[in-house]
């Protein structure tokens, strides 16, 4: 029989310190009906003491998800660990998940901690969290480079303080398969409670090996997993989801465990949390990537027509691909397009707002002949700004660009409920409409990342683009989407700006 593999979602706490990466609660609330759907076991929805923001989206989540454990990240010391209680207490099942650092680098240079308070705290933050749940999860942090025998006495500590899940950490992305692998067959050996809990890797991936090492911790004992939708994640990232679940899944002559994860919801939800955080999935990404089942030599499309599993170790149909197409048209009816949205775990707060998107929906299926569910997603994520945010709205544009001429822009935009005309010249219609934009906005950013993608297939398809911009040390991603790109440039650019009139002021922890 194959053990349960339990999958722990971080993308809303650890993917979101990506730069720009930034989610509302609502972008939350979207991404956690998507996992569950995904059927994934644990959903880590935040930091809840990293901002009133957070708890608040933890707390929500914890209120309409039934069917997977919702977990906040704590630091350990009572305030944070009373926070993240209290925001998940509405959950059917939560989770407190705490950490204090354990190498001897981080122990002396940030903690000033000597290593018997460092167990002393460990050993208090778990029996802080037990007054809210008996489900437990303690993290040494930076354990790949912390001293085994300590590493022993800490985790021997916290399960007898009632810890039921130990999650090793490497968070600085340090260590290699081998190495990482015969770490936990130490601790598992050596620690004398160490099946008195459930083990897990959590795993970054600074040298390119967060998966790898991740593997090589199941085939050691590891029964719980800590990634992220498309391996998002501050640095280089964390473990994919969807390579664990596949690797696990295709393999199954090497690793003695099973997921229950529905792996057809893989690629919508790679999409989804694209769409939302800004981060663009790279072609080449394994599962996810737009190339992913593509085959471009003659050799390899002459034996996958012959038979499939020539050149194919997985079935595209199986994470999702081709199963993306939407039966609306211009003539479906508001009904339709609501229980659409139902299906797309997409929940709308008024009938205001559904009119609205429906609107959207209608003028978008004059444009295109086919419309598909990234489509829908695209719209709705224009439509998620709420309007505690939205001080800039573009009301109407008009460009002219033509060969030897200067291209122009020409814009009315809503800057705080005011309607003002902006104007500008520039290299191209893009760069005209970002200047003009600036002589309303005056905005003093710098723009560090302008990307066009294409949603689905075809030249009616929308553009999606991506601007983030930095100002004083914030980071911030926009997004727009619409079939012409010019247009969807100055939807990003202003959603970008609006993010920035936001307050968002929060702690991003390390693990």
């Amino acid at each position: 029989m194959s053990d349960h593999l339990i999958i722990f979602d971080t993308t809303m706490r650890d993917g979101e310190q990506s730069p720009g990466a930034s989610m509302s609660k609502d972008d939350k609330l979207r991404i956690a009906r998507q996992l569950e759907r995904m059927r994934v076991d644990v959903i880590e929805a935040g930091f809840a003491a990293a901002s009133p923001g957070d708890f608040e989206s933890i707390k929500a989540i914890a209120e309409v998800i039934k069917d997977s454990t919702i977990c906040s990240l704590s630091r350990a010391n009572e305030n944070d660990i009373r926070r993240a209680g209290e925001a998940i207490k509405p959950a059917n099942r939560g989770r407190v998940h705490t950490f204090i650092a354990t190498s001897p680098i981080h122990m002396q240079m940030k903690l000033r901690m000597e290593p018997e308070q460092v167990i002393e705290q460990a050993v208090k933050a778990v029996q802080w969290a037990r007054q809210y749940t008996d489900d437990v999860e303690f993290s040494p942090e930076d354990a790949g480079r912390s001293e085994p025998d300590f590493l022993c006495r800490v985790l021997e500590a916290v399960i007898n303080a009632g810890a039921r899940t130990v999650n090793i950490a490497d968070t600085v992305g340090y260590n290699i398969p081998h190495v990482w692998g015969a770490l936990f067959k130490t601790l598992r050996e050596r620690v004398p409670n160490a099946d008195k809990a459930v083990w897990s890797t959590h795993c970054h991936n600074d040298l390119g090996l967060a998966v790898a090492n991740s593997l090589s911790a199941v085939l050691n004992g590891a029964r719980q997993v800590e990634c992220t939708i498309n391996g998002l994640g501050e640095r280089a990232g964390n473990a994919s989801l969807e390579e664990i679940v596949m690797a696990v899944r295709t393999r199954k002559d090497l690793f003695p465990v099973e997921t229950r994860i529905d792996a057809t919801q893989i690629v919508p939800s790679s999409r989804l949390v694209s769409q939302i955080t800004g981060y663009v999935v790279q072609p080449n990404k394994a599962v996810v990537g737009a190339n992913a089942f593509a085959h471009e030599s003659g050799i390899h499309q002459d034996g996958v027509l012959k038979h499939r599993e020539t050149y194919e170790i997985m079935r595209a149909e199986d994470v999702g691909w081709n199963a993306n197409k939407l039966s609306l048209g211009k003539l479906s009816g508001r009904n339709a397009f609501k229980t659409k949205l139902a299906e797309l775990g997409i929940d709308v707060a008024s009938e205001e707002q559904l009119n609205a998107a429906f609107a959207r929906f209608k003028e978008l299926a004059d444009k295109k002949r086919e419309i598909f569910d990234e489509d829908i997603q695209a719209l709705m994520s224009d439509e998620a700004v709420g309007p505690e945010v939205e001080h800039y709205k573009l009301v109407s544009t008009m460009f002219h660009s033509e060969t030897g001429e200067l291209p122009q822009a020409k814009l009315t935009l809503s800057a705080g409920g005011t309607e003002c005309r902006a104007e500008s010249s520039g290299s191209g219609p893009v760069d005209a409409a970002f200047k003009a934009i600036e002589t309303v906005a005056n905005s003093g950013t710098e723009l560090l990342l302008y990307s066009v993608n294409a949603i689905t297939t075809g030249t009616d398809a929308q553009g999606e683009v991506t601007v983030r911009l930095a100002k004083s040390g914030r980071v911030v991603n926009g997004m727009g989407a619409d079939t012409d790109i010019v247009v969807a440039s100055a939807k990003a650019y202003l959603n970008a700006l609006n993010k920035l009139q936001s307050v968002h002021e929060r702690i991003n922890p390390q693990l």
